[in-house]
């Protein structure tokens, strides 16, 4: 049975789906949306292959005429090129977009992040559906109305808050999902773990196997669980001003690994599992939790197959990528490190002595 977990934003509220099937049943979807005139559907080149027919399928049979925009699969792709010619490719589309009209970003987080920048700033901003097909963007980057696309300087400094109208998540898409992808949403799993539900952690741990084999009964449990973290994080603060932040654990120093070694040479679940290890690096060095936890957060993402080890880091360069990350202030770099199991602070008084030292402890 599909389960549905709210995100609680007053007047701009909407529901996550989460089950198996969710494709199929977006003409209620659609018809509970409203007043929608056509729809665009915005996917990568390889969801596109997959699940694009049957998703425009799908929403003709709400009576509403559906065309799919697909773009190049991968992060590299996610720039303002990308998002340029999506723009194009729905102004050229017929009958003509208006404001009535609904985006439906169908992928990964890289597509649910073009798609939603896409809906945010055409015609001043335009309805949209998330339809997520990667477990990443299942837990994560689907929920929260993030979005973006990428500057050489960095990982999606150009972007908006907008929050989509729903979110569909089908979790038989899972299946069709290779493993190092599946492997990459996992490090969000656990980062939920450890900011928010120890309990997740334990459940993660019990179940690996079945999670690894994409059992839908875990699957469906493991992302409900999961969207509800993120959920709860996003209506107490939409806008990254304070509590939010707290879901940037693992990802300054991850972001500045993804920077630094390229993005299609590591994935952004290995970035964030490496800066996972190296924030709880720096929290033992603190004193702020002792070895055993971090020692356990370290084995459970061994065993869901993530790295925590990686050659030729540049701890400088690194460093330097993290001061001009977009959460940094007043040129101070501000990290989330663990002070327990299940909680987590932010800090602003991170040196570059610190990084060297974690970027030090992640070496082979």
């Amino acid at each position: 049975m599909p389960i549905t977990v709210d995100v609680n934003l007053g007047d701009r509220s909407y529901p996550v789906r989460v089950g198996p099937g969710g494709l199929d049943d977006l003409p209620a979807v659609i018809e509970a949306v409203g007043g929608v005139s056509s729809a665009a559907v915005i996917s990568d080149s390889n969801v596109a292959k997959l699940y694009g027919r049957r998703v425009v399928e799908a929403i003709a049979r709400a009576g509403v005429p559906a065309s799919l925009l697909a773009f190049p699969a991968g992060e590299q792709n996610k720039t303002l090129a990308t998002y340029g010619a999506l723009l194009d490719g729905l102004f050229a589309l017929s009958p003509a977009v208006g404001r009535d009209s609904l985006v439906v970003a169908l992928g990964g987080g890289v597509a649910g992040d073009v798609a939603g920048f896409v809906a945010a700033t055409a015609l001043r901003g335009l309805r949209w559906l998330q339809c997520p097909t990667s477990l990443l963007a299942d837990v994560d980057a689907s929920v929260g109305g993030k979005t973006a696309v990428d500057h050489h300087a960095g990982k999606n400094l150009i972007g908006a808050f907008h929050q989509p109208h729903a979110v569909v998540i089908d979790i038989e898409t899972l299946r069709t999902l290779p493993e190092p992808e599946l492997r990459n949403g996992l490090a969000e799993c656990v980062k939920h773990a450890v900011i928010r539900d120890a309990d997740l952690l334990g459940f993660i741990d019990r179940h690996a196997e079945r999670i690894r084999n994409c059992d839908v009964d875990v699957m469906t449990e493991l992302v409900a669980r999961n969207v509800a973290i993120k959920a709860a994080v996003v209506s107490a603060d939409e806008r990254e001003t304070g509590e939010r932040a707290h879901l940037n654990f693992g990802h300054t120093i991850g972001h500045g690994i993804e920077t630094c070694v390229g993005y299609g040479r590591i994935s952004h679940g290995q970035a964030v599992s490496l800066g996972m290890v190296a924030a709880c690096h720096m929290a033992v060095a603190r004193q702020l939790i002792e070895p055993g936890p971090a020692e356990r957060i370290r084995a459970v993402l061994v065993r869901l197959g993530l790295p925590v080890t990686f050659p030729g880091l540049d701890a400088g360069a690194i460093w330097q990528v993290m001061q001009h990350d977009k959460k940094a202030r007043g040129g101070r770099v501000r990290m989330v490190l663990p002070t327990a199991m299940g909680h987590v602070a932010v800090f602003d008084d991170i040196a570059p002595a610190e990084v060297e030292a974690a970027a030090s402890h992640l070496a082979p």
